[in-house]
């Protein structure tokens, strides 16, 4: 309803999603499965939006099936400030899967530390999760830092901190762009040994302490 109002005035509309929801539904998982993205992205551009504007979509394949000019944007520079200023001990950046691993490397270059990528499988059709990694030693006695986009019942956050418990590192810290926090899901990563989770705004809640309000308003200027 708003975007039909808003072709009364301008024949350019610009729909900003800070959290696009089905983001993760970018793909055919399993035979005859509806990908809900593509449906999503149709409806759209039916009702008139000329430009998406999205922060931290979930791959850059969920951008193709937009047919209209669609820009994502990154949260990581602001989620790294707030880092900046903590006291960390040999602090290392770590994401929880490979798929992770570019944008832990943006992390990590952005701190002037290091980073790693754990390897895990996912069950297709139960969603359980294990961790493959060998053992760790660069872990060992420092403060990790695990960045992910979203974080939803936090299954994968879960078993990748008590992994690298198990290899003896100090705290672990968490940081991601969209905290969904399904249920319980805050309380038993907290449980599982996370010291803290730092998410930002594009969802409120307990731990939307990062602003993304400025980098939002520069994508659409």
């Amino acid at each position: 309803m708003l975007i039909s109002k808003a072709r009364q005035f301008s024949s350019d509309v610009t729909t900003v999603i800070p959290y696009m929801g089905y983001g993760r539904q970018d793909r055919e998982f399993l035979p005859n499965e509806i990908v809900t993205l593509q449906v999503i992205a149709k409806l759209f551009k039916a009702i008139g939006t000329t430009k998406i504007v999205v922060v931290d979509i979930h791959s850059e394949i969920a951008l193709k099936h937009f047919k209209i000019s669609a820009k994502n944007i990154s949260a990581v520079t602001e989620l790294a400030k707030y880092f900046k200023k903590l006291k960390l001990n040999q602090p290392l950046i770590v994401s929880p899967d490979m798929g992770g691993k570019k944008r832990a490397k943006e992390f990590a270059k952005l701190l002037k530390i290091n980073s790693i990528a754990l390897k895990k499988q996912r069950d297709g059709k139960t969603g359980k999760v294990r961790i493959i990694s060998s053992n760790l030693k660069q872990v060992v006695g420092k403060d990790l830092i695990l960045v992910d986009d979203i974080i939803s019942t936090g299954g994968s956050i879960i078993k990748a901190t008590e992994f690298l418990k198990k290899q003896k590192c100090k705290r672990v810290f968490v940081a991601c762009t969209h905290a969904l926090l399904v249920g319980n899901a805050e309380r038993r990563i907290k449980k599982s040994g996370v010291s803290k989770i730092v998410s930002t705004n594009t969802i409120p809640g307990n731990t939307s302490i990062v602003d993304v309000s400025n980098i939002v308003a520069d994508a659409i200027m």
